[in-house]
């Protein structure tokens, strides 16, 4: 009888375990549920300059909450002031060269109106010439006027020609310089937009040289100070941007695989373990971020970590802003079940 009764125990004992061991992973929680250690981490942007210059003053303090367009830093503008005058007067200069240039086509048009009255002269000049040689022929076949007379009338008649063959040259000699005149009105035109494309070139410099804020964040640490000469692309201010705040934990194959992006994750800080975070996954790897020496084995498979991000909820974060912090260490539990319940200690005590 009471070996009955001992393998009676046994049974139900081994039922237990059997039911423990289905209903809770090695970590003592429900199946359905997996956990990794992670930190916390955030998006980080580098402040930098566009152009190479002088730094001349800083306008933030390390761990200061910033917002999106607040003046951070200025560079040194006095060469770029100087760029901008010296642009300026190429403009005047260019816009006085304009003035000019249009001038100067008024003087050949109107040299081309002298050159086409000059013409229609000689032309008259020539008809009352070949009109004189004419009558002076006629008369001549009748001998009522002289040799000399004809010969003079010849003379006349062909110098017209000549006349009007040198206002045609000058009258076309005016149309070129017309063309040239208004080739040369499109270039201080052209001088006038270069100079205008300078400046504006100059005043976006300027602008860059005031940095501001991206986006909302803190200020996590000064990498230059006032004085310094920093190149182009030279670092100013580390920037955390706490609308982006996740933590990055590590899963093994069997568990990273039913991670599903979007999947409901809690996470706990070691520096604040009485609050729960809620967060969602936001990014699983599709490559091992470390192995066993060998992975021949299903066994050493089961080796391999996947890096896995839960990205916390901006709305959250931008109501907490003061406390969050990067850096910190902490435990992160997915539910890879949908159907799986959460734990009481990490339902109560949400964060919300």
């Amino acid at each position: 009888m009471k070996k009955i009764l001992f393998v009676g125990v046994i049974v139900v004992l081994a039922s237990g375990g059997y039911y423990a061991w289905v209903t809770y992973n090695d970590n003592g929680l429900p199946a359905g549920i997996a956990s990794g250690n992670g930190r916390i981490e955030a998006t980080e942007i580098d402040i930098s300059t566009k152009t190479a210059g002088r730094l001349r003053e800083i306008a933030v303090l390390e761990g200061d909450i910033i917002k999106t367009g607040q003046v951070l830093a200025r560079m040194d503008i006095d060469q770029l002031a100087a760029q901008k005058r010296q642009a300026e007067a190429e403009l005047r200069r260019a816009e006085i060269g304009v003035d000019t240039a249009n001038s100067v086509v008024a003087q050949r048009e109107a040299e081309h109106v002298a050159a086409e009255a000059v013409i229609a002269q000689r032309k008259a000049q020539l008809d009352a010439a070949e009109r004189r040689l004419a009558r002076s022929e006629q008369l001549m076949r009748s001998n009522t006027v002289s040799q000399q007379v004809l010969d003079d009338d010849r003379s006349s008649e062909q110098g017209a020609k000549a006349t009007l063959a040198a206002a045609e040259a000058s009258l076309a000699a005016a149309k070129a310089a017309i063309g040239s005149a208004k080739a040369s009105v499109v270039d201080a035109e052209a001088a006038i937009d270069a100079a205008k494309a300078i400046i504006d070139s100059i005043d976006a410099d300027i602008a860059d040289s005031t940095l501001k804020a991206p986006r909302d964040g803190r200020i996590q640490y000064r990498v230059a100070q006032p004085g310094e000469v920093l190149a182009s692309g030279g670092r100013v201010l580390n920037l955390v941007d706490l609308g982006d705040v996740y933590m990055t934990f590590f899963l093994p194959t069997a568990q990273a695989g039913r991670v599903i992006i979007g999947t409901q994750v809690r996470l706990v800080l070691d520096a604040a373990p009485q609050y729960v975070i809620p967060a969602s996954v936001s990014f699983v790897a599709d490559v091992a971020q470390f192995t066993p020496k060998t992975v021949e084995t299903e066994e050493e498979r089961e080796k391999l970590m996947f890096r896995v991000r839960a990205r916390i909820e901006p709305e959250l974060l931008q109501k907490y802003i003061q406390q969050v912090k990067t850096g910190l260490p902490g435990m992160a539990y997915v539910r890879l079940d949908p159907n799986a319940a959460w734990p009481d200690n990490l339902e109560k005590n949400l964060v919300e």
